[in-house]
């Protein structure tokens, strides 16, 4: 009889060596008795998400943990981002991710507007109400993120971002990439929606509170990524599994929808700092009694990566680590620990740095690493392998595995 595969994603957990942590990474100066444990009891290695050197989104990471090749059936954040909060983007659809920002003098001081918690109903519903020339829908995501989807017909995906992925320059304009008019005129309706939405933003009562408060307003959406709903085939049809999710943030839960999965919702999966790990671990046990693969990202560790806050990323590890005996029980699965990109402090941004990775399970074969870190899990006998490969071998070490060829 087969047993179920447990895919544990820690979200940007992986590090270089930091200043500040003496040459360690966060992991390797974490306290982690409990993935420690894991790393004696499995089999480690090194894991480049799609390939070597290559920096995965979280979206594109998470294609390729699911075995997609990310080159062939990505086309834009945007389509995923609005699956994860349940917006229905049709064919001919033109999906964006946003970020509600701050600008300052034609400058983006803040691309999250102080991790705006509060107030984005009543921001969402101001943009939704104004006047455009094609119909339109923008939807607020988690704190400070949101999508804009463009419906009309003639629209093309190809056009740049507005946002500048960076803070202390202007926003950008966004411009066609191709020839074709479809991309042009998708380029100069963004523009257009951009500046209405400044206008609006600018002048609306919370952003007012919020200046007088000292805190950044949300007052321009920067929107990028942009992407047509893509044809992924259903993960259940292609694995023969019955397949589940648990994820903080809509782009994961997005993916994992647009893939065939089950998303299960968690009360107090927030995707932030203060999500509760222990409620996101217990959800996943119990739903091992139901599904053969359950997918589970969560996020805090590329949070504090991306603020650049080694200790705050140490600090969280340490919170991932005190919870998981919480998963004990689950010995005859197989468990995978790893993460879906590298989010190095001294980066403060995605990397291609190779991820650690554990896999613990009745039939593992155990080497000799003792560590669950980057340095450690060079020497485990999984040795280096891309993420993209990763459910296929969890498949076959626990029995859902078919056989290719005579």
């Amino acid at each position: 009889m087969a047993s179920g595969i447990l895919m544990m994603i820690y979200d940007g957990i992986g590090d270089r060596p930091v200043k500040e942590l003496r040459g360690r990474t966060p992991l390797e100066v974490a306290k982690t008795p409990n993935l420690d444990r894991m790393a004696c009891e499995g089999i480690n290695g090194l894991m480049d998400t799609i390939a070597p050197g290559i920096i995965p989104g979280s979206d594109t990471g998470h294609l390729a943990l699911l075995g997609y090749d990310p080159f062939e059936v990505y086309t834009g954040r945007g389509p995923f981002e609005a699956a994860g909060i349940g917006i229905e983007v049709e064919p001919g659809d033109i999906a964006f991710r946003c970020n509600f920002s701050t600008l300052e003098k034609g400058v983006i001081t803040d691309r999250r507007a102080g991790r705006i918690k509060e107030g984005t109903d009543e921001l969402s519903r101001a943009v939704n109400g104004m006047d455009f020339e094609i119909e339109f829908m923008f939807e607020k995501g988690v704190e400070h993120r949101g999508v804009l989807i463009f419906k009309d017909q003639g629209l093309g995906s190809g056009v740049g971002d507005i946002d500048p992925h960076k803070e202390g320059v202007p926003y950008l304009e966004s411009k066609p990439l191709s020839h074709d008019s479809k991309d042009a005129r998708t380029a100069r309706l963004l523009n257009d929606f951009t500046l209405k939405s400044i206008e609006v933003l600018s002048e609306h009562p919370v952003n007012i509170s919020r200046m007088e408060r000292g805190e950044k307003p949300a007052n321009i959406l920067l929107a990028r990524g942009s992407g047509t709903v893509p044809y992924i085939r259903p993960l259940p049809e292609r694995t023969g599994m019955k397949c589940a999710a648990i994820a903080g943030i809509p782009l994961v839960r997005g993916v994992c929808r647009m893939a065939g999965m089950d998303v299960i919702q968690v009360e107090g999966a927030t995707g932030g700092m203060d999500t509760d790990i222990g409620a996101i671990y217990r959800r996943a046990k119990e739903a091992m009694k139901e599904y053969d693969f359950v997918l589970v990202n969560i996020k805090g560790c590329d949070i504090s990566g991306h603020d650049g806050l080694a200790r705050e990323k140490v600090e969280f590890i340490e919170r991932l680590d005190s919870e998981l005996k919480i998963l004990e029980g689950l010995e005859q699965h197989y468990i995978a620990f790893t993460g879906d990109h590298s989010t190095p402090v001294p980066v403060k941004d995605h990397s291609g740095d190779p991820l650690p990775l554990t896999i613990v399970g009745p039939q593992v074969l155990r080497d000799d690493v003792t560590s669950y870190d980057e340095r450690s899990c060079v020497r485990g006998g999984l040795s280096r392998l891309r993420g993209q490969d990763l459910l296929n071998v969890l498949m076959d070490l626990s029995g859902h595995g078919e056989k290719f060829g005579a």
